[in-house]
């Protein structure tokens, strides 16, 4: 007996083909499916869109992401539509269901994140979001324009709720890790008390003054931009060029120690933290399994960790703390944070606005540009020099 019958050649030629819409059908879904192992679980595509990282990354620079240089993650949302991040085009809406959530969990890869890596992230603060302007802070926008009124905010644009996986991905760099003692000193970030590295494309706001023509055309050739009179967006190796220029007096625009000037900085009590872009902390960057004592003064730091990135019901009253029904004057971190900023440092809204990043949150790390272009300015056109540079290089 036969326990396996070959086709003949007569059976296999009797066989109709595939119609080719078919076989169109059959190749597109082994594309999608392709596709979607390959941006889930290796690289993504990304693009840069606002100016928060100039001059090392610029507007509409086409990157790709490693997924594998951190370990990929497990979509937190797996019911979505395939190469769609959170809406759909053209129609918009939402192009995921969260009726089926997976708890947060990373696969192997190559390392973590280090200090000064580049990194893509879920924007933390992106858990709740305005439907015509996705990008931006909501909780910014309640603090600054509403006053804390959340129905007014809710009355004036429609809300969406998301996913940690859906929510909006940022790009800037990594400049503290966990268990980091972190501190902006006029301007200058410091690292467990060390100066932090300084890259020479960053960028800063200076005044600068002087009657040499030299001066007009420097700034001229290089494309400078002007932000008030006087005041210029500068990187630190322009910087130190003009500042090398005889007649040329270039001074940093800085706010002050101890003045407060934005109500949105973090952690938004202007009470006990007198912080501001320019001059903040010092603050310890929390770590998976470490504890911290919690005091009404300090609070503030933690409320959005643990009740936010680490679930938990957090209530105060009377000035005590309690977590899940229990008073507690001490809280245990599940999870590793991170400090993100961006590089234009007077441009960025990042960790000085909205607080630490949790791993769950990191999406993975800046590769390398494929495609680069500008719309505007006197290098207008594509970007030959920047076109298939690592990130690594493009910072130098």
């Amino acid at each position: 007996m036969a326990f396996f019958n070959k086709k003949t050649s007569e059976e296999k030629a009797a066989k109709p083909p595939k119609p080719v819409w078919r076989e169109w059908v059959d190749a597109a879904l082994f594309a999608i499916v392709a596709a979607t192992l390959i941006r889930t679980f290796i690289f993504e595509a990304y693009t840069i869109p606002s100016g928060s990282m100039e001059g090392s990354m610029l507007i509409n620079d086409y990157l790709f992401v490693s997924k594998l240089s951190y370990g990929p993650r497990v979509p937190n949302t797996p019911l979505a539509i395939p190469l769609v991040h959170n809406t759909m085009p053209l129609f918009g809406g939402k192009s995921y269901t969260d009726a089926v959530q997976w708890d947060y969990h990373r696969m192997w890869g190559f390392g973590s994140v280090e200090r000064n890596d580049v990194v893509v992230f879920n924007f933390p603060a992106g858990d709740t979001a305005m439907v015509d302007r996705p990008a931006d802070d909501y909780y910014r926008e309640l603090r600054e324009a509403f006053g804390g009124d959340r129905e007014a905010l809710k009355g004036a644009h429609q809300l969406v709720y998301r996913p940690v996986d859906k929510k909006e991905n940022y790009i800037k760099r990594c400049v503290g890790i966990p268990g980091d003692k972190i501190e902006v000193k006029d301007a200058i970030v410091w690292v467990n008390d060390q100066p932090s590295v300084r890259f020479p494309h960053q960028k800063k706001t200076y005044k600068v003054s002087g009657t040499s023509l030299s001066i007009s055309q420097y700034l001229i050739d290089n494309d400078i931009e002007s932000v008030e009179r006087n005041y210029y967006l500068l990187e630190n190796k322009q910087y130190d060029e003009m500042k090398a220029m005889a007649g040329c007096v270039v001074e940093p625009a800085i706010a002050p120690k101890g003045q407060v000037r934005e109500i949105s900085v973090f952690p938004f009590d202007t009470v006990n933290f007198k912080f501001n872009r320019d001059n903040f902390g010092p603050i310890m960057i929390p770590k998976g399994g470490t504890s911290v004592t919690l005091t009404p003064q300090n609070i503030a730091l933690y409320r959005r960790i643990i009740a936010n990135y680490e679930h938990n019901k957090l209530e105060e009253k009377d000035g005590k703390i309690f977590i899940n029904g229990k008073e507690s004057n001490s809280y245990t971190f599940k999870m590793d944070y991170y400090w993100m900023m961006g590089d234009n440092r007077d441009n960025s809204l990042d960790s000085r606005y909205w607080g630490f990043v949790p791993v769950d949150h990191v999406v993975g790390k800046a590769w390398f540009v494929w495609f680069s272009y500008s719309k505007d300015g006197i290098l207008k056109g594509l970007r030959w020099n920047r076109l298939f540079r690592s990130v690594h290089s493009l910072e130098k």
